[in-house]
């Protein structure tokens, strides 16, 4: 779809935000919050005992926890390591639509400060940017109090088992080909070969959805560790508006189903015409029907149009049926750790380290003088990493240290910030900064750090005159009484599964724009998603802001920027102390390099045509709401209307994109490339025994959402390890 096609510029105006919908919020660094005790068992923390392992696996998110997973499963003695504790049966992490809960706890979050750009006037700009105020709290917004110190833009991450696999909005969609080939093309190693990756894909999953003899392109795979499900949108057609904005959403992609859609389109409007309250009952069954044809595309399929045909599908959620709970590896490692023989001994090699803090990788040198990682040295103690909001600022407890070794391989398994921070701490980086920081230097690695890339996302907001449905009963645990809490554990609706669990079962995205926009390449670089909420982005207190027990009325079409082609960021040391976090500074559109400036262009072209895309779908719900005489009105409050022009919207992009998916900062490279950090089997180049297995090993950002393709990597990165064994 070419949107530049479709729309018409309207005119220029000074952005007004309303009142209701502007960010300006304070909230303590550590706040109240609920106490409910866990659904199930939780491992207890405890330091790494007093022997060697094969391997130790350093980070247990998305990377981490598969690959341990793996190793163990073939007989090898494996520790994982992981600085927060394990929370993974928290009602936050286990319930889908909590995710953003998740987010803010406490006991989970890691919250990180980092600088979009290095321009301080355009930082300010953003109307999210957090501050620490004279008091000691946050505030985010526009209106600080005099005197506070600005952070930067909030960067929410996971402390714990599982890392960011507990509390991400559970999209396990695959990348496109071209980003498996061009690995293979870079390396050599014909083992990237799309193709070949698919096959770790079919490996993984747990197909829920459909059943084999569905699956006509043989995409996927039926008995893997990673449940996957869709949305019952039966769910969601139950409310006029709702409808009315799918029904929108549809048509403006000129789907190749237009007689069913016009079908449903004919139902739906009979419908809204005869009735005055907010709900479809009788005839939402018709119109699910309707739209589940509509929305048939399955965009996890193996056909070779795939990542470049446009198309609005339903979105696969990594969702366990009929259970209605998050999937994700932190369950895969707990069953291996605790999995007992007939005689009560332990069954695999695997044990799991937690509030243990990696300080450094320790190196031997081997007969040619080649480094070689050993082992590693840490801090046991919770909460001593400073993105912990319970950890010290300053001092604080210092934990206690200790140091276990590997007889084969350390791998690394941190992510984008964590990652490049722990190398370098060691020694393996950049010489210039780990001398400025009196860290020795083991192998001068300038590409450790730097390539840091990331989505460009923005919220296209509207108001609805009547709440939506879907979370109508929800108060989202702020109560004890929350119906929809009790629908989702208690499971005693008359209705099948996952439709027995109600809302709470759901991340809330029920369909998803896939498109090309008129500066793309050969594949998708647009995703817009439909979410029930006012989504501005990420803030401390957020959760408190998206959806609330009173006010369900807004409807967010969330537009991804993919395939970015920023790649000027970098993350630094601040010290030499590991319980500091990082400086991470975005250079969004690549702030500050002219030689950029074409590729900025080009990305805040395609982020406006995706927002023209979602105010287009606003507009035209609304004008058929009003021709219905249905008494509904939708109008957009984010970015507000004001904000019309081409010129308006590229600003409003520079002013408050943000990204979640940071990556590529120890990049696999061709072998003569000098800031290629990592081979083709993800081995750190210049030192012997150490790997990285997560986001920062890609060279260029994969597909919308990263997380199945980390998990692919963890399962390539096994079979690589396995095969060096052999």
């Amino acid at each position: 779809m070419r949107f530049t096609k479709i729309f018409v510029l309207l005119g220029a105006a000074a952005p007004i935000v309303k009142a209701g919908v502007e960010i300006n919020i304070t909230v303590p660094r550590a706040p109240q919050q609920n106490d409910y005790p866990p659904n199930g068992p939780q491992l207890t923390a405890s330091p790494p005992g007093d022997k060697s392992y094969e391997y130790i696996v350093v980070g247990s998110g998305a990377g981490g926890s598969p690959l341990a997973a793996r190793l163990a499963l073939a007989g090898h003695s494996v520790l994982l390591v992981d600085a927060g504790g394990d929370h993974g049966t928290i009602r936050e992490v286990e319930v889908p639509a909590l995710y953003i809960g998740a987010s803010e706890r406490n006991e989970l979050s890691w919250g990180y400060y980092t600088r979009h750009y290095t321009d301080e006037a355009q930082t300010k700009r953003d109307r999210k940017l957090t501050y620490l105020t004279p008091d000691g709290e946050l505030y985010s917004g526009i209106k600080p109090p005099e005197g506070s110190q600005m952070l930067g833009n909030y960067y929410t991450r996971i402390g714990g088992l599982g890392g960011c696999t507990e509390h991400l909005a559970l999209l396990p969609i695959l990348p496109a080909n071209s980003d498996w080939n061009y690995i293979k093309e870079l390396t050599g190693d014909r083992n990237w070969d799309s193709q070949n990756m698919r096959g770790y894909f079919r490996k993984l999953e747990n197909n829920q959805y459909l059943s084999p003899s569905d699956d006509t392109t043989g995409a996927h795979g039926f008995n893997g560790w990673l449940s996957t499900t869709v949305e019952p949108l039966l769910l969601f057609t139950r409310d006029i508006k709702m409808v009315s904005i799918f029904l929108s959403a549809a048509s403006s992609v000129g789907n190749r189903t237009n007689a069913i859609l016009n079908a449903v389109r004919g139902t739906a409007n009979g419908v809204i015409s005869s009735i005055a309250d907010n709900v479809l009952s009788d005839s939402a069954a018709a119109i699910t029907d309707g739209l589940r044809k509509v929305l048939l595309y399955d965009i996890n399929n193996n056909s070779p149009d795939r990542d470049s045909t446009d198309v609005l599908s339903r979105i696969p959620l990594s969702v366990s049926s009929p259970q209605g709970r998050r999937s994700s590896p932190r369950d895969l490692v707990y069953e291996i750790a605790t999995a007992k023989n007939a005689d009560g001994s332990k069954k695999y090699p695997l044990d799991i380290a937690l509030h243990t803090l990696v300080t450094k990788i320790v190196f031997n040198t081997t007969t040619d003088g080649r480094p070689k990682a050993t082992g590693i040295d840490y801090l046991y103690g919770e909460a001593l990493y400073r993105a912990d909001p319970r950890s010290s600022p300053t001092d604080g407890d210092k934990g206690m240290p200790g140091s276990v070794s590997a007889t084969r391989e350390v791998i690394v398994a941190g992510g984008a910030f964590n990652t490049p921070q722990i190398l370098k701490l060691s020694g393996i980086g950049p010489a210039a900064e780990l001398t400025k920081f009196g860290i020795p230097v083991v192998k001068d690695l300038p590409g450790v750090g730097g390539n840091l890339q990331d989505r460009y996302e923005v919220g296209v907001s509207a108001a609805a005159s009547r709440n939506f449905t879907l979370f109508d009963p929800c108060t989202f645990l702020s109560t004890d009484d929350d119906a929809c809490y009790s629908a989702w554990a208690n499971n005693n609706g008359t209705e099948r599964p996952p439709l027995a669990k109600g809302s709470y079962a759901t991340n809330g995205i029920a369909i998803g724009l896939f498109a090309r926009s008129s500066v793309a390449g050969p594949e998708h670089d647009i995703w817009a998603g439909g979410v029930p909420g006012l989504f501005q982005g990420y803030f401390p207190g957020m959760s408190r802001t998206v959806i609330t027990p009173g006010e369900k009325n807004y409807f967010t079409w969330l537009v991804l920027k993919a395939h970015s082609r920023n790649n000027a960021g970098h993350v630094n040391l601040t010290s030499a102390d590991p319980r500091d976090t990082p400086r991470i500074t975005f250079r969004s559109f690549g702030e500050g390099d002219p030689g950029r400036a074409e590729d900025a262009r080009k990305d805040l072209k395609a982020a406006v045509e995706g927002m023209r895309w979602g105010i287009r779908v606003f507009d035209d719900a609304a004008a058929a709401a009003e021709k219905q005489g249905a008494g509904e009105r939708l109008e957009r409050v984010w970015p507000p209307e004001e904000v019309t022009s081409d010129e308006d919207l590229e600003q409003w992009v520079r002013d408050e994109a943000w990204g979640h998916h940071a990556s590529c900062t120890c990049p696999i490279g061709a072998d003569d490339d000098p800031m290629a950090v990592l081979d083709g089997q993800l081995r750190v180049r210049g030192v012997e025994g150490l790997r990285v297995v997560d986001a920062s090993a890609f060279p260029k950002i994969p597909g919308t959402f990263p997380v199945l393709a980390i998990y692919m990597l963890a399962e390539k990165a096994a079979e690589d390890i396995l095969a060096d064994v052999k």
